[in-house]
């Protein structure tokens, strides 16, 4: 067996680059990291070759004295942490003191910096881990730093990058990253000579338009809360405006761009109602908390993190952005977002102004409407909820509502009143849409994915406030687990239990399912377990019961929505558009496809060619 022996220091760094340099980019992001916590309020990337050939930063912050210029390019050098107390309330981008060392390692580097007052600049190269001496260099202030022929040391690192436009491409997504983060600071991004992308000094959201584009900032929704030392602000895209990929979101944790799989959990749960299937939402979030709160030092890329409370972390966040993404229809047409948890109601009749019922103290209306009936042929399952669900008596002078019966037409909006955001039916097309005018034109929905986002939202009202019934098995179902499985369902004992699971161990190395919850009485036993043990490690109890009961109810609501052709009258269409403008999330089916448009006059004087 070879004897132990040290590692040349040579190779120690190359090892350690590794793991912070991947590519141009990861080296590009260490950099702008390094200007950013050094104070810098203007950066300039100039790139040649995707990155491969030159990476060179330039800010105006603090710069480096010229004491410390040898200092910057040792690993394990940092002017930002000197303890573990330090350590554990990471402020700064970087702390380990290894990227530019890192990069040294697998660069011909050149650090040149003016500090202060002094007379002229200094400079250090380093090749092949070996420093120069410093000397005199001309620049009017800030750092620089040149990293050229990225890997030219380690040719087998060198032969897995990819071509320099795919290179420049993840070079631009990085800076585009650290630009959303850091609005204050202006950035300037050139390659192979030729400006590429100018971004000024701004505020986020201003920033957030520029880097994204208007179309997302038209179908965003804008989220800012707090609770205790935690804040979420930022833009939540609409599901309209869901993506193929994850190249739209963009999450930030302290300033910092993360990857974390429990905050991807939380923001996948509160969109899991309003997503189309396979669908990703486009988003630009900032988590803050402080700094104590989150262990940034989890791997040496600094994309991962670890929360010192991460239940109470992926509450916030899930609660922030459904209630961001929930909202009722205000009197302008546009949703209103409420600070509190949104609570749908069975409407009776009446206006309905601002996302709020006008209460009794309002004017009488001058037209009654009746609420939609479930459906003509309700299914059994609806019997548990059959009550809560019912219909209030139909307001003096309505009828039932069929086909053939005759109500009194509403007044022209011009004669009544306040014009609600879905404005009056005119009439059906086709048994599918409703036609509608508002106060802005033309309305069309679709009045089954309408209903059944109303139902659905009734059904989980309705279930909130009922215990789980639970549904025992006369043979219990018996399967192997992992230890992880095993465990978990032994943690969450009392947790199961409440929402209506019995689960035991029956050995070491099996779960005896001995109980359901009744709504998921006809689900696949052991499948249903393993999910279920499997989200409560994930998100906790609540969310993984959340999870299962959701999914059958927008079943349910499905089946229980009325159907494609079925004709309305005028009375039942304005119901329908009053109970969509009470209801959380009425732009989306349970599917994430839209429900309604709008069609402006402004958009139908052109299609029309008026005034030309």
């Amino acid at each position: 067996m070879p004897a132990i022996r040290l590692l040349p220091d040579l190779l120690v760094s190359q090892i350690a680059a590794g793991e912070v340099v991947e590519r141009p980019a990861s080296a590009l992001k260490e950099l702008i990291e390094n200007s950013l916590d050094a104070g810098a309020r203007d950066i300039r990337v100039d790139l040649e070759e995707g990155g491969i050939k030159l990476i060179r930063v330039a800010d105006d912050g603090a710069g480096i004295a010229p004491d410390d210029l040898a200092l910057a390019l040792t690993r394990h050098a940092t002017s930002k942490i000197a303890s573990l107390d330090d350590l554990e309330r990471v402020a700064s981008l970087g702390f380990r003191g290894e990227a530019l060392a890192s990069i040294a390692s697998v660069a011909r580097v050149v650090l040149s910096s003016l500090v202060g007052e002094q007379p002229h600049a200094w400079k250090i190269g380093a090749l092949d881990g070996r420093l120069g001496k410093p000397e005199p260099a001309a620049l009017g202030m800030g750092t620089v730093v040149e990293a050229r022929d990225l890997f030219f040391n380690t040719p087998a690192r060198r032969k897995f990058l990819k071509t320099a436009a795919t290179e420049y491409g993840h070079c631009d997504e990085t800076l585009r990253r650290l630009a959303l983060a850091h609005p204050a600071c202006a950035f300037t991004l050139a390659h192979n000579g030729r400006v590429a992308r100018r971004l000024p000094t701004t505020d986020w959201q201003a920033r957030a338009l520029e880097v994204l584009g208007e179309d997302f900032a038209e179908a965003a929704r804008s989220v800012d809360e707090t609770a205790g030392p935690l804040r979420l602000f930022g833009l939540a895209g609409l599901p309209a405006y869901s993506r193929a990929g994850r190249d739209a979101q963009y999450l930030f944790v302290n300033g910092r761009f993360v990857r974390d799989k429990l905050l991807a959990h939380a923001i996948r749960e509160a969109y899991r109602d309003v997503l189309h299937h396979e669908r990703h939402p486009a988003f630009v979030l900032f988590l803050e908390l402080p700094p104590e709160g989150v262990d940034v030092n989890v791997h040496p890329a600094k994309t991962e993190v670890r929360f010192r409370d991460g239940r109470g972390v992926h509450q916030f966040v899930f609660h922030v952005l459904e209630r961001g993404l929930g909202g009722k229809l205000a009197s302008s047409g546009e949703v209103a977002v409420e600070k509190s948890p949104l609570t749908p109601f069975i409407p009776e009749w009446g206006l309905y102004e601002g996302g709020e019922r006008v209460t009794g103290d309002q004017p009488t209306p001058a037209w009654r409407q009746q609420p939609m009936a479930l459906a003509s042929e309700p299914a059994s399952y609806y019997g548990m909820v059959a009550e809560a669900l019912a219909s209030p008596p139909s307001p003096p002078g309505g009828g039932a509502g069929g086909e053939g019966t005759t109500h009194a037409t509403p007044p022209h909006p011009e004669n009544a009143g306040t014009i609600p955001p879905l404005g009056y039916a005119l009439a059906q097309l086709s048994g599918l849409y409703i036609l509608a005018e508002n106060a802005r034109g033309l309305i069309v929905v679709d009045m089954h994915a309408a209903h059944e986002r109303i139902l659905y939202e009734r059904l989980k009202t309705a279930l909130d406030s009922r215990q789980v019934g639970s549904q025992p098995l006369l043979i219990p179902v018996v399967f192997q687990a992992s230890s992880l499985e095993m465990a978990t369902a032994e943690e969450a004992r009392e947790g199961l239990a409440d929402m209506g699971f019995e689960l035991s161990a029956v050995s070491p190395t099996h779960l005896a399912v001995r109980a359901l919850p009744a709504l998921l009485k006809d689900a696949e036993v052991e499948t249903l377990a393993r999910e279920v043990l499997k989200d409560i490690r994930e998100s906790g109890i609540t969310g993984a019961m959340t999870a299962r009961r959701n999914e059958l109810l927008a079943s349910m609501a499905c089946h229980g929505a009325v159907r494609a052709h079925r004709r309305l009258t005028l009375p039942e269409m304005n119901a329908l558009l009053r109970d969509m403008e009470a209801t959380e999330r009425a732009d989306q089916c349970n599917h994430g496809r839209p429900t309604w448009f709008q069609l402006g006059l402004a958009d139908l004087d052109r299609m029309f060619m008026r005034g030309k």
